[in-house]
């Protein structure tokens, strides 16, 4: 596992933030979140991930703030294994004595079908191989007076690229659907620039995500979202759409 300096005084300055913070979510008793997303395609970061209609389950357990969690992608097609993905994330929101909210997430990428055991953390540059997990830090701030959310993420084990991703989020309402306008971008990677695409700057993910409740019948409700999203850096657009339950 290796940390760079930059990211070692990040944390530093984030948990000397959070000593003066207030949890986002103050709920003195576990709540618990169980769903599972059906989505036409798995479009990650603007990249294709499995070229297939994708089953997306997710299950966390949040406390005062923190929160652990579990996702889960799987393709419906037999032939197309690649899609397949479970993310084990642990994660901290606060508001800011300022104003503003702040969160800090770890997330551990793991591929079952890559062909290396569960239990094989070993870095890209063990003398066994590289193991089955990659682990990424991320942090993000929500403007106290503006609805805009930048975010940042690094990967600091088994990626020799120590690849970094930067996104931009806007949300807002019109009428009773929920939009999000979205911009992507990596400062790329010479040592892997496989990863997201790319060994110099450039944007990868740029789009909108809308969201509603279609009604079906006066008592039930459907949960739909749809995609329209836009890779400059391959040149190639996606369109997806899915329901949440």
């Amino acid at each position: 596992m290796k940390m760079t300096l930059t990211t070692l005084t990040g944390l530093g300055l984030v948990f000397f933030m959070a000593a003066g913070a207030t949890p986002l979510r103050g709920q003195e008793t576990p709540e618990v979140s169980l769903g599972v997303d059906l989505a036409s395609r798995y479009i990650w970061r603007g990249i294709n991930v499995g070229d297939a209609p994708s089953v997306q389950p997710s299950l966390s357990l949040g406390m005062n703030g923190f929160e652990i969690g579990a996702w889960g992608a799987y393709s419906l097609s037999n032939e197309i294994t690649g899609g397949d993905e479970i993310d084990l994330w642990i994660g901290y929101g606060f508001d800011l004595p300022e104003g503003g909210e702040f969160g800090l997430v770890l997330t551990d990428y793991y591929f079952p079908n890559a062909g290396e055991p569960f239990s094989n953390f070993n870095n890209y540059d063990d003398e066994d191989g590289p193991g089955a997990h990659i682990l990424e830090l991320g942090g993000s701030f929500t403007f106290p007076s503006f609805p805009l959310t930048l975010a940042g993420y690094v990967n600091f084990h088994n990626d020799e690229g120590h690849n970094i991703y930067f996104q931009a989020d806007y949300p807002f309402m019109v009428g009773e659907t929920s939009l999000d306008l979205f911009a992507g971008a990596t400062p790329g990677s010479e040592d892997n620039p496989d990863l997201y695409g790319t060994e110099d700057f450039a944007f990868i993910n740029l789009g909108l995500t809308a969201a509603k409740e279609l009604a079906i019948t006066n008592q039930f409700s459907l949960p739909v979202f749809g995609s329209f999203i836009i890779n400059p850096n391959v040149d190639i657009a996606y369109f997806v759409v899915g329901i949440s339950l």
